[in-house]
């Protein structure tokens, strides 16, 4: 790194992304530094944050590899099996349905995927940043202007400090002010709906499998966690979804029951309840002079197969990837070639998947007749091919 930079990448946005991209960029010897306007007291509080991930076995590798595994192996459940049914209120699942089992992928081990508390994955990336001097990490902080020239991007903090570098990564979310500042445009829409996120104990065991409901107003998640305990991800209408949230503990639990059943019996809330409005939103671009998006800086797409994640860290190891070998063969990190690189790799993957989750969002989430009984049909057709349903898993 040249005396005039402050490092060879600056990271605006410290979360789950920008927290795994620093760590990603300094195991391959690049210098980073990350600004994050988050104050850590209250990322890492139990109550800041009621998700679960159902993360790829691919990026939980990632992980291991730069050294958080041994930290999230205690609390990750291991994905087993998974059920997709379609289903009615009050009526339970379809006997037709989809069911994918990990004994048919692989013997090797592997499960298909893990369920991470998001507070433990927040602790363990804060933990190993912590544990490299060599990743600046600059907290509670906010950008407020972005400058570029041939070089390099200077970034001027709140404080009126200013921090040089050849490259800036925007992984500061859906509302990033990275993308906004160099004027990359988003294309999407609102979901007229809000997913709700709880954590629930439950009297039996779940076996290790993760259920997906297909319901007239939107799909509902049950994933496993570590003990006698699953996370719900519920997705109802916007008023609906207010309603629900604010209702005595009691009357959720009893709508839950409706769409949970009983197979687990007894049910209890443990924690709070989030809502979180739903929104598609794609970055027309991930890439401008001298900056890249990666995260939910330059996708945000439906959780329905919980994916948001996965593909913010596969932007993670591939910018990674194109930074290191770029600086191997003597560019610097923000030169163009290195930049459409990562972009050719990334934006396709990110585009197909988002149209994706959009199609099964559509296909699943109503209840007109004919519709109902072709995708239960398909559903079953699927199951009944061994081929097919190993390519869907």
């Amino acid at each position: 790194m040249s005396n005039s930079f402050d490092a060879d990448v600056i990271i605006g946005g410290g979360g789950l992304v920008g927290q795994t991209l620093a760590l990603a960029l300094d195991q391959a010897g690049v210098s980073v530094v990350v600004i994050d306007a988050s104050k850590p007291a209250e990322t890492l509080a139990p109550a800041f944050d009621g998700r679960a991930f159902a993360i790829a076995f691919a990026s939980y590798r990632m992980w291991r590899a730069l050294g958080i595994g041994d930290v999230l192996d205690q609390t990750a459940q291991p994905i087993e099996e998974i059920m997709v049914t379609d289903g009615k209120l009050g009526r339970g699942p379809s006997p037709l349905h989809l069911h994918f089992d990990r004994s048919e992928l692989n013997d090797d081990g592997e499960p298909l995927g893990l369920m991470c508390e998001a507070r433990y994955v927040r602790i363990a990336l804060d933990g190993a940043v912590k544990a490299r001097p060599s990743i600046r990490m600059i907290q509670p902080m906010s950008v407020s202007a972005i400058e570029r020239d041939a070089a390099s991007t200077t970034v001027t903090l709140a404080n009126g400090d200013k921090l040089r570098a050849p490259l800036l990564v925007g992984a500061d979310g859906r509302r990033s002010f990275v993308r906004e500042a160099v004027g990359i445009r988003t294309i999407g829409w609102d979901y007229p709906v809000t997913a709700i996120v709880a954590t629930i104990q439950h009297e039996k065991p779940h076996g290790a499998v993760a259920h997906e409901y297909f319901l007239p107003n939107g799909p509902f998640a049950i994933l496993p966690l570590k003990g006698e305990r699953s996370n719900i991800v519920w997705a109802e209408p916007r008023a609906a979804a207010e309603a629900l949230l604010k209702m005595p503990e009691a009357d959720f639990l009893a709508e839950l029951r409706l769409r949970f059943g009983d197979f687990l019996g007894a049910l209890s809330l443990e924690g709070p309840r989030f809502g979180y409005p739903l929104s598609l939103q794609l970055a027309e671009r991930m890439i401008d002079a001298r900056v890249c998006l990666a995260g939910d800086s330059a996708h945000g797409i439906h959780p329905l197969a919980g994916q948001g994640l996965n593909l913010g860290l596969k932007d993670c190891a591939a910018l990674a990837e194109c930074v290191a070998d770029g600086v191997s063969v003597g560019l610097d990190p923000g030169d163009v070639s290195v930049l459409e690189r990562f972009q050719r790799w990334r934006r396709f993957d990110n585009v197909s998947m988002a149209l994706g989750m959009e199609f099964f969002d559509k296909m699943f989430s109503n209840s007109i007749a004919p519709l109902r009984a072709a995708r239960r049909l398909g559903l079953a057709a699927v199951n009944a091919a061994g081929p097919a349903r190993r390519f869907f898993m």
